[in-house]
């Protein structure tokens, strides 16, 4: 029997998911599951949810569930990540007070000022959880979904050097998908490659039969001017490869649009939309809630796995090879970055467990902005080991989107902000104010 351990199991419409995936095969129809959160009424969602599922697709597994996260780690094989510290008063707060300084955001959980926050809210969960597995199931491997990323994956290779750990994410995914669609090409039967960092990888391959699909992604672009108002194909026609993660997100990790209105305009570029996208989630939450009171049969998606999760588990289980892209320590897979930080490549997957796979070198551009992203990721990562509160600040002036911005004086005393506005949040040595 395979037994899976969620924590942060409260994210319920992911928790469904992922279990209707990971249930769906046969192989893992009997696991056994044991659920964690911290806020034991959203646990019991979960519960409601997983009793829904297996009752659904007529599956046996045994489900669990444990406020207390070493108790509900013991004996997991698996441990899927998806905690969100802080939640959606955190995300407020990221987005608010940067906000008053005349600072514009769209997600803030990936890299600056809202990813440099998330990130030191996180560190310390995830050195418990690295901590607790190392105690009670230290050949578990860790499926991290939290973001941000790659300052998480980073973190992890730091301070549990030993831990089985690999960042899962949809963005490569989707992104051939989406395009797919718009050149109108079926998904089934294309190949394609992709590297760099967490939400800024790059599709470096991209064919079908053999034929690089790249030129009838251009002649698309070129034939329709409501293609190109978007961030990712602005970057695309100018650096030569398309990134892997939403025109949202990617906005947020270069200096050249959100400053600027003209460029928010030209390309739709919608300020706050993570605001928008949180608050939906927790109305989904008690939307199920109150489904799951009421006895309400809950909808499920069948449509097959697509999230890497239950990919990962049915391989390792069963030996069924596949590829997916994966989040891990660089340790030379992408020569021209940082070989401490986490990087995306692809990986393949067997019964032995996870192999991330080298890719030499990126394109100079494209390793260019990847190195000012894990610029921004070394020194929050760095900033939390030291417990050096001024190497946050340090961080934070070398965000691409906050330095196009903002003067350094503000930037200095928006972290002040958020520094007094999270507390307790954050590692004891970062609670600090400090003067420039």
């Amino acid at each position: 029997m395979t037994t899976i351990t969620f924590v942060g199991a409260g994210s319920v419409e992911f928790t469904q998911q992922l279990l209707v995936d990971i249930l769906s095969y046969p192989e893992l129809a009997d696991a056994r599951v044991c659920l964690h959160d911290i806020d034991e009424e959203r646990l019991r969602t979960a519960e409601g949810i997983a009793r829904q599922v297996s009752e659904q697709l007529n599956v046996h597994p045994t489900v669990t569930c444990e406020l207390d996260r070493r108790k509900a780690l013991e004996g997991a094989e698996f441990v899927v990540n998806m905690v969100q510290v802080g939640g959606l008063a955190a995300t407020r707060t990221d987005f608010e007070i940067p906000a008053r300084f005349g600072l514009r955001q769209t997600i803030a959980d990936t890299l600056g000022i809202g990813g440099i926050f998330r990130a030191l809210r996180t560190f310390p969960v995830l050195s418990g959880l690295a901590h607790d597995m190392e105690r009670v199931c230290p050949d578990a491997l860790l499926l991290n979904y939290t973001n941000p990323m790659a300052m998480n994956l980073w973190w992890l290779s730091a301070v549990a050097p030993r831990l089985k750990a690999v960042g899962l994410c949809h963005s490569v995914y989707w992104t051939v998908d989406g395009l797919c669609e718009v050149i109108g090409v079926p998904m089934e039967g294309t190949s394609y490659r992709a590297a760099g960092v967490n939400h800024q990888s790059w599709l470096l391959t991209w064919e079908r039969d053999g034929e690089d699909l790249y030129p009838q992604l251009d002649a698309r672009i070129e034939s329709d001017a409501e293609l190109r108002r978007r961030v990712r194909v602005d970057m695309y026609r100018r650096l030569g490869y398309y990134p892997t993660e939403t025109s949202e997100h990617s906005s947020e990790y270069v200096p050249w649009y959100l400053h600027d209105d003209r460029e928010v305009e030209r390309l739709r570029i919608p300020v706050g939309a993570y605001l928008d996208i949180s608050e939906e989630n927790v109305r989904t939450y008690q939307l199920t809630r109150e489904r799951l009171a009421r006895g309400e049969t809950l909808p499920l998606d069948r449509e097959g796995a697509t999230e890497y999760a239950p990919q990962v588990i049915h391989s390792i289980v069963t030996g069924t090879p596949r590829t997916i892209h994966g989040n891990v320590a660089n340790h030379g897979l992408i020569a021209n970055l940082p070989p401490e930080a986490a990087v995306e490549v692809p990986c393949s997957v067997d019964e032995l467990g996870v192999h991330p796979q080298g890719m030499g070198e990126l394109p100079a551009q494209c390793a260019a902005l990847n190195s000012a992203f894990l610029s921004v990721c070394g020194l929050t990562v760095r900033a939390a080991l030291e417990g050096d509160p001024r190497m946050v600040r340090q961080a934070a002036l070398l965000d691409p989107n906050a330095a196009a911005t903002l003067r350094p004086d503000d930037i200095w005393a928006m972290c002040n902000a958020l520094t007094e506005a999270h507390g307790d949040l954050l590692p004891q040595g970062l609670r600090k104010t400090l003067s420039a």
